[in-house]
């Protein structure tokens, strides 16, 4: 299969300020490792990075780094970002061999409905948005469905749910959870009112009743005066 190509440079000096520089005039900075090979320090032009990634995949796009005129399989491994402003500062690609399994994070979806959960009154929370998977870099999944229609008070989804395509693996514990339900906050705050109602009127009975019982006290003393 014919891979995107991004150019990459290696001319770029290294430094905060170089680096603001370059964003300034739309480069990104980066590093290229992997594969045994010392990390390389890089530039890419951040329209063309951006392009690469605009399929199915996402950051899991293969594509090919052309780093001046030597092509790596990578994988986007890392991307920092502005605390604040969350625009791109820096680019970690990792090298990969199409014939070596690598471990990469998958996106999880939901799919279906969980009638059942609903007309319960439960709420579906999605507890993993990802899954880590090892395969080769040529089949990696662009996601994972979670069918959630099995879902029930008592049933959860959990990883051993999903489907995985074949030659697709994961090291994720069969019985964590994916998707789960909650009780509404609003109804723990009924039951909560309810339980203290029930408690109010508990102890009314008893000082009524005793109440009734010093009442008789009082009687049978004054009697035998």
């Amino acid at each position: 299969m014919e891979q995107t190509v991004v150019k990459a440079l290696t001319t770029r000096e290294l430094g905060s300020s170089s680096s603001r520089r370059l964003r300034r005039e739309g480069q990104l900075p980066g590093v290229i490792y992997g594969l045994g090979k010392d990390p390389v320090a890089v530039q890419v032009t951040y329209t063309d990075l951006r392009a690469a990634l605009k399929t199915d995949a996402g950051m899991n796009t293969v594509f090919s780094l052309d780093v001046d005129g030597d092509k790596d399989l990578v994988l986007v491994k890392d991307v920092q970002r502005h605390p604040i402003r969350r625009e791109v500062t820096h680019v970690d690609f990792l090298r990969i061999d199409a014939d070596q399994s690598i471990s990469v994070d998958v996106p999880i979806i939901m799919i279906g409905e969980a009638e059942e959960a609903l007309d319960s009154g439960l709420l579906v929370d999605q507890i993993l948005f990802s899954l880590t998977v090892e395969c080769s870099p040529i089949a990696i999944p662009d996601q994972l469905e979670a069918d959630i229609t099995v879902l029930t008070g008592d049933r959860n989804v959990v990883v051993s749910d999903l489907k995985l395509p074949a030659g697709v693996t994961t090291l994720v514990d069969p019985d964590d959870p994916v998707v789960s339900t909650v009780v509404p906050r609003a109804a723990i705050e009924d039951e909560e009112v309810e339980g203290e109602e029930g408690e109010d009127g508990e102890e009314g009975e008893a000082s009524a009743e005793g109440g009734d019982d010093a009442g008789d006290a009082s009687g049978d003393d004054a009697s035998e005066d």
